[in-house]
């Protein structure tokens, strides 16, 4: 089963090492070695009845299967911890427990891939990273497996993302790493790109005006590939406002994918009430938000 016709509604809860410290964190005393699977699991549990896609990680997601509701497409990423970087020219360290080959035995039909990727980074680094999204890509078409692609744009001058400096640069970089990946030897099915403006600098930074150009200037080189679009660790209502904001310029993108932004106010209760409290937050505020994002890219 892969993706149906129509819009992409997915939720993201491939973070591991992150988000393992931050309930060890709030659990205290209270923290059990299988914390960070349980809290997944009611993730998928409670919102994969209304998603049409859900995203585990390579590590734990093989035990979160059996939890998806069977309307839901199985999407799992292909890396190792997403936190864990290879080395300063952030490139992703592959599993070592997965293969591109396990997908279709297991049932998953789209794999995820994330990379890190500055446009203006030396030649020499980015055809590296072109050529492994390349070979993964080439991988998954021989396997018959989804490729859903997620470049992350940073700029080395640029350190800080949460700058003007940095507002200003990024519809360009998610423009340029659209373009480079959407060339047709990287065999990607699906762009999962980041909200080109940096949302909270609508207003002083950039116009909203202006937005909505960037919106439309950063989508089209993506061409007939359907992009959707990623959170990227912004609040909800940030996020549900930029999906509003792209139809409003007139972006005609497949989905989104939310990880973060449903479900992050969920550690803290998790860790002070316990797991079934947040089943009952997810199934009220998180379907709710679920929902709400639903309701802002369509």
């Amino acid at each position: 089963m892969t993706f149906p016709d129509g819009p992409i509604f997915g939720v993201a809860v491939d973070q591991g090492s992150g988000l393992e410290a931050a309930l060890r964190e709030e659990r205290g005393a209270d923290a059990r070695a299988d914390d960070l699977l349980t809290f997944k699991r009611i993730v998928v549990e409670t919102l994969s009845p209304d998603a049409t896609t859900v995203l585990v990680d390579a590590n734990l997601g093989r035990m979160l299967l059996p939890a998806f509701d069977p309307a839901c497409v199985k999407m799992l990423a292909y890396e190792a911890d997403v936190y864990h970087i290879a080395d300063e020219d952030r490139i992703t360290k592959l599993p070592e427990n997965l293969s591109i080959a396990d997908y279709p035995p297991l049932g998953v039909p789209v794999l995820k891939f994330f990379l890190y990727y500055g446009p203006n980074d030396p030649v020499e680094l980015n055809q590296r990273k072109a050529d492994l999204v390349a070979r993964i890509g080439a991988e998954c078409h021989a396997q018959g497996v989804t490729f859903l692609f997620e470049p992350i744009v940073y700029d080395r001058a640029i350190p800080d993302g949460t700058s003007k400096a940095f507002a200003c640069a990024k519809p360009a970089l998610v423009r340029t790493a659209t373009e480079t990946f959407a060339a047709a030897r990287f065999n990607i099915d699906i762009l999962k790109v980041e909200i080109p403006v940096s949302l909270a600098q609508i207003g002083t930074t950039m116009s909203e005006a202006g937005a909505r150009a960037a919106f439309r200037a950063a989508a089209e080189p993506a061409g007939e590939i359907p992009l959707l679009y990623l959170s990227a660790g912004v609040t909800f209502e940030q996020f549900r406002d930029g999906l509003k904001l792209s139809r409003a310029a007139g972006v005609n993108a497949r989905g989104f994918m939310c990880g973060r932004g449903i479900w992050s106010d969920a550690i803290g209760l998790f860790g002070a009430e316990g797991p079934t409290s947040m089943e009952r937050w997810m199934q009220t505020v998180g379907r709710d938000r679920l929902a709400q994002l639903k309701d802002a890219i369509t």
